[in-house]
């Protein structure tokens, strides 16, 4: 019996999309020729990876809401709240979907010292580091031209890590960063609004 044409095409496109995202996962998860660049890019992955834990992104949110001078502990009691927020439908979703790592599924990814065993989708490293970053660079209107390339160099590292590490797919970290600026972004709403 024909399938109907739709899944036919839904299929297709489907199939495409997940080529599409494992070269792109291959490419990120690549490691230089170049000993030198190799172990620089490696050193800073490995280690900007950690902006995107519950850890720093909650401790540094809540130091910068009880020490920093108005109007940036409004922007950390902001982050805090962003960060908080935006793991709800990150844990929803993850338990919804149960979405194998790519180390778990792919053969020959690089992977670091301690792999997570939960889903991998939607990371949430990605989701806290832009949950914290984007009330962060709107605190000062003036700052925003200095603040934001900053801002996108440490969210867009972090997000590289995730797949540099083995950890996440690209749409992952995609899906991850946009949770993460809206919940961002509407905690920022509600604040000036309540």
């Amino acid at each position: 019996m024909n399938k109907p044409i739709e899944e036919t095409i839904m299929g297709r496109i489907r199939t495409w999309f997940q080529i599409g995202e494992k070269r792109m996962l291959l490419w990120a998860n690549r490691r230089p020729i170049n000993m030198a660049l190799n172990k620089w890019l490696s050193r800073w992955l490995g280690t900007i990876t950690h902006m995107g834990g519950a850890t720093f992104t909650l401790v540094t949110a809540l130091l910068i809401g009880l020490l920093a001078p108005y109007p940036w502990s409004t922007a950390g009691w902001q982050s805090l709240t962003a960060v908080a927020v935006s793991h709800i439908p990150v844990a929803i979703v993850k338990w919804k979907f149960k979405r194998l790592r790519p180390y778990q599924a792919l053969e020959n990814l690089n992977i670091g010292k301690r792999p997570l065993g939960d889903p991998s989708f939607p990371s949430g490293h990605t989701t806290a580091v832009f949950a914290w970053v984007i009330p962060l660079i709107m605190a000062e209107a003036a700052l925003l031209p200095l603040l934001l390339p900053i801002a996108l160099l440490i969210g867009l590292s972090v997000a590289w890590s995730r797949m540099y590490l083995g950890l996440h797919y690209p749409s992952d970290v995609a899906v991850g960063g946009a949770i993460g600026s809206l919940t961002a972004l509407l905690v920022s709403a509600w604040w000036w609004s309540a």
